[in-house]
């Protein structure tokens, strides 16, 4: 069989051509674009550096135009105040002859000094010794000279003023542009002629101009209409001439000094430039080619890191624990937003501290401050974390949990500490209403307990004390029976022994009636309220109240304002409460320390309020004072300070006093002691 032909592969069509002429001119496009880039720097460089260095040689011109102008002004001024001390003193002629020509000899831009009178007569003059002039005396005289004008315009202004530039002859048959100075003389008023000074133009280029400037450049003088009058200066020893101008702006006379330069173009600096730009170029384009390749692995890798950035800022956001990272000497490096809103402060306000942080409590921070010491020291913290106090900005104080490790780069190296904080107010606040739960339940059980213990005493104590009134009665209706049949015969011990008598009946009375208001108080009873004065409650303690004063040395002390009404209470219960609140007060006294024993009972009338009047009693010792902690837990049932106290007066003395409507408070007494103040209300007022 013989093989079979195939067919040859189409040729390409101009479509095809065309798009890939279009992607290789897209392609080398961007590459000629940077050549052209290149191109265009490179000349711009070099045209930039021969204008930069014309601009530098040009401003140079100009510094040193300036400069000479400064000079030439200067030392006018100077000849000008020698010339003026020429006639100082009223010289003779021959005086003056000998000071112009010494100053002729110093200043060799000057040529002649002439002394003319009123007249413009010569009187006498001095000529410059180093070079001979051939000075026409009728010229010089005449009206239309260039001295008289300058000395007309000198006596009109009355100043010093200069002439303009004329030819003058030498005696070698040259000649150079001079300038006169007329220099008004006068004396009290009086005119004594002219001093007139005539400048070579020539010399004051030679002996005025620093030689520095006319060393390598060409300085004149010319008209302002750009007549040269004088030159002075170097050959020429470039091909490309700079020139600068500056005004000699003189009394009577305008001047312009004029510098010229001549310097080779700009050869070797844009040479370099050149050089260095195109070498700049090449290595611009190798490192591009470079930074391409890098760049898309740079993206690549900023890609995958700013997804696991965000990956890892979603789960910070989440969080509720705060997280803080300290480096090595203890500034705060990273602070979470959870740690933010846990403490209050922003993380601006936390980044960079080390020695203290506005989070910590003021009275703690040296403990805080050691402890972190500690840690900094190489002593690693248990992982199971310790409790703190932190402070947030608003000044609310909460504990936390912290959990700390050290923080481990990638080469293994310790580079710091990551704490974990857990607020754990809330747990605390639950463990304390548990805890208060908790004992409340136990107070309620403890005071059942009591109010059946109180059941139980009141009616077995009901009998002994009816027992005792029996017995109290019966002794004294002998003792009356015995008094009726033999009155002389009892005596005053008798009598003595009769009022005990009735004041045991009296007590046994009063303490049925004690133990059958707390059966009724423990049994939620309504107590029968009376109208009782403040006198009569004092009254009934006051005997068992001085029992105890004489026994502990406390002097007694009561004052009632006047015109005080009745109090409406349960008479028994309040004697009690008078009664519980001044034992304690007096015990508070019963210290070898305490020299003034006093306790002081006051009664004052009260606020009126909305509900009527209310009487105000106050019991006050001079004791040691109540601590802020016992303070706190005064009136908790079953809490006392001694050891054979219950713990349940004040607490029971506050009960009885906010069953009747009032309020039991205690507050320091000045210099020492405690005030304990309770309020009844007033009799309401019968009614029509």
């Amino acid at each position: 069989m013989s093989a079979a032909i195939l067919p040859p592969p189409p040729l390409p069509g101009p479509r095809s051509r065309w798009q890939r002429w279009r992607s290789a001119w897209r392609r080398w496009s961007l590459w000629l674009a940077l050549v052209g880039l290149v191109l265009a720097m490179l000349v711009t460089q070099v045209w930039l550096a021969e204008r930069y260095e014309t601009s530098e040689v040009q401003s140079r011109m100009e510094r040193d135009a300036a400069d000479a102008v400064s000079d030439v002004r200067s030392a006018l001024t100077r000849n000008l105040q020698s010339l003026q001390a020429l006639h100082s003193g009223d010289p003779s002629l021959l005086s003056w002859e000998i000071q112009a020509g010494e100053m002729l000899r110093q200043h060799r831009e000057l040529v002649r000094i002439e002394w003319r009178d009123d007249r413009m007569e010569l009187r006498t003059h001095a000529q410059s010794p180093y070079r001979p002039v051939a000075w026409d005396q009728r010229l010089r005289g005449s009206n239309q000279s260039e001295v008289a004008v300058a000395c007309a315009t000198a006596k009109r202004v009355g100043t010093p003023a200069y002439s303009g530039s004329y030819f003058q002859p030498h005696g070698d048959g040259l000649g150079s542009e001079m300038m006169e100075l007329c220099l008004p003389l006068s004396q009290s008023g009086k005119s004594l002629g002219y001093l007139v000074a005539t400048y070579s133009l020539q010399s004051m280029l030679a002996n005025l101009v620093g030689q520095s400037l006319t060393r390598g450049q060409e300085a004149s003088f010319t008209e302002p209409d750009g007549t040269r009058l004088a030159v002075l200066g170097a050959t020429r020893r470039g091909s490309r001439m700079f020139t600068a101008q500056h005004l000699l702006d003189l009394p009577g006379n305008t001047l312009v000094l004029r510098l010229d330069g001549w310097h080779s173009p700009p050869s070797l600096f844009p040479n370099v430039l050149t050089a260095l730009v195109t070498a700049m170029s090449i290595a611009l384009v190798t490192v591009m080619v470079v930074l391409v390749r890098d760049n898309r692995r740079r993206l690549r890798a900023e890609r995958d890191l700013a997804d696991a950035l965000a990956f890892r800022k979603a789960m910070e956001d989440s969080l509720v624990t705060g997280l803080r990272a300290r480096d090595l000497e203890g500034r705060i490096t990273y602070v979470n937003p959870a740690f933010c809103e846990m403490v209050g402060f922003s993380a601006q306000e936390l980044l960079g501290l080390s020695q203290s942080a506005p989070y910590w409590p003021p009275e703690r921070v040296e403990e805080y401050r050691r402890r972190q010491a500690v840690r900094f020291a190489g002593e690693i913290p248990p992982r199971e974390g310790f409790e703190s106090e932190f402070m947030r900005k608003d000044g609310t104080r909460f504990p936390v949990l912290i959990i700390e490790a050290p923080l481990i780069n990638a080469q293994g190296q310790h580079t710091g500490w990551m704490s974990a904080f857990l607020d754990i107010s809330e747990q605390r606040r639950v463990e304390e209403l548990s805890r208060a739960s908790q004992e409340r339940l136990q107070a309620t059980a403890r005071l059942a307990t009591v109010g059946e213990m109180a059941s139980l005493l009141s009616h077995e104590l009901n009998q002994p004390l009816a027992a005792i009134s029996s017995y109290a009665t019966g002794s004294l209706n002998l003792l009356e029976q015995a008094h009726a049949q033999a009155p002389a015969a009892l005596g005053p011990d008798l009598q003595d022994v009769s009022m005990a008598v009735r004041q045991i009946a009296r007590q046994a009375e009063r303490a049925g009636k004690v133990i059958k208001s707390v059966h009724d108080f423990v049994r939620r009873r309504d107590q029968a309220r009376e109208a009782v004065s403040a006198q009569a409650l004092l009254d009934a303690i006051l005997p068992l109240v001085s029992l105890q004063a004489r026994k502990l040395r406390v002097q007694v002390q009561t004052e009632l304002a006047p015109d005080l009404p009745v109090a409406w209470c349960d008479r028994t219960m309040v004697e009690q409460v008078l009664l519980n609140l001044a034992r304690n007060a007096m015990q508070a006294m019963d210290d070898p320390a305490i020299t003034d024993r006093v306790l002081q009972l006051r009664v004052r009338r009260a606020a009126t309020g909305a509900q009527g009047g209310w009487l105000e009693f106050s019991v006050a010792d001079r004791g040691g004072g109540i601590p802020p902690a016992v303070a706190e837990r005064l009136f908790t049932p079953f809490f006392t300070t001694r050891t054979e106290g219950m713990g349940l007066g004040l607490s029971l003395c506050r009960t009885v006093v906010e069953q009747h409507g009032g309020y039991l408070g205690f507050a320091a007494q000045q210099p020492r002691g405690t005030v304990f103040t309770f309020t009844l209300p007033t009799a309401p007022a019968p009614s029509a």
